[in-house]
């Protein structure tokens, strides 16, 4: 507890009141010293804004200060994005960024923020494998039976995703491309439709984020035949990684962070740094990451900041080779 909470709990322990004095976070020089709001470009209740909210209710125990989420949503997440990017560099703006930061500059060109000179990387938070997904009610078994089938019949198999140029999308195309797949993609106004349509039979497949796809698999009502990734995931019990069903080349994860604006002093960005890195060394918080369909991941801005580009560079590649453009 800070000294100006602490004598504010001693005046009303004693039945005094207390003096009004300035409220001085746990940070450098006092920071921060009023609540701290965090932008999550997407509606409240999806799988990236869950992630995000408990991220900012432990950063609020930790820093003397409220944390404020504030749902932004919209044109590809490019609503949210860019009002953080125009807020004042001081360290009360954060974005609760993801992948889309390595999409959206090669899908539209008009584009009103610069990643790289727009924004500070504070913390790579998370890692969320994509996965690929049929209904329960499905002949697929596995990532080979699958693609065999639609090898054979070229044209014929539909996937669905979240939308034209979503990570997902991409994440399909990729996949497609990778194997000589010959697929038709259905875009949605979101997982939730997509998800229905599979689980009703009018689409054959669909990719999806862990977060999203994990409650739908634990219900019985779809199968996940693979997740992008390194290892397994927890909350999917038995589903192997796309490297272990055979096909080591293909990997598309989205990824989530907290970025600031720039400009924002280098005391703060370390400050806040260290404070998620912290949490994500909690085991409370490596739990509640595992059944939300992520793994955490720690590091410094700077490693951030390189991991960010190198997935810019990824997906330009898959953009540019799909063909996807919003205006």
């Amino acid at each position: 507890m800070n000294i100006a909470r602490l004598r504010a709990a001693l005046c009303a322990a004693l039945g005094m009141v207390a003096p009004v004095v300035a409220m001085a976070g746990n940070g450098p020089d006092g920071y921060p010293a009023r609540p701290v709001t965090v932008v999550v470009p997407f509606s409240p209740g999806g799988g990236s804004d869950n992630i995000a909210r408990y991220i900012a209710s432990r950063l609020n125990d930790r820093i003397g200060a409220s944390v404020i989420v504030e749902n932004r949503p919209g044109a590809g997440t490019n609503i949210g994005n860019e009002f953080a990017a125009r807020a004042a560099a001081d360290g009360y703006t954060l974005l609760f960024g993801q992948v889309t930061l390595s999409i959206n500059p090669f899908l539209y060109p008009k584009l009103r923020y610069d990643v790289a000179k727009d924004f500070t990387p504070v913390a790579h938070i998370a890692n969320s494998p994509t996965v690929l997904l049929v209904s329960a009610a499905s002949p697929f078994k596995d990532v080979k039976a699958f693609a065999t089938y639609a090898r054979q019949h070229p044209g014929e198999v539909n996937y669905g995703s979240g939308g034209a140029g979503t990570s997902v999308h991409l994440a399909g195309y990729l996949f497609a491309s990778q194997n000589a797949l010959d697929m038709q993609h259905v875009p949605y106004k979101g997982s939730g439709p997509a998800m229905v349509d599979l689980i009703g039979g009018q689409i054959q497949a669909m990719f999806d984020t862990a977060p999203s796809a994990v409650p739908q698999a634990a219900g019985g009502k779809v199968k996940v035949l693979a997740v992008t990734g390194d290892q397994p995931l927890e909350a999917l019990p038995g589903v192997p990684t796309f490297a272990q069903a055979g096909y080591p080349q293909f990997n598309a994860p989205v990824w989530y962070g907290l970025l600031a604006p720039a400009g924002v002093a280098k005391p703060i960005v370390s400050y806040l740094n260290q404070q998620v890195n912290l949490i994500l060394d909690e085991p409370e918080t490596r739990q509640r990451l595992a059944q939300l369909g992520s793994v955490p991941v720690k590091g410094s801005p700077e490693a951030f900041g390189q991991f960010i580009a190198q997935e810019s560079d990824r997906w330009r590649a898959v953009v540019q080779s799909a063909g996807v453009t919003k205006d």
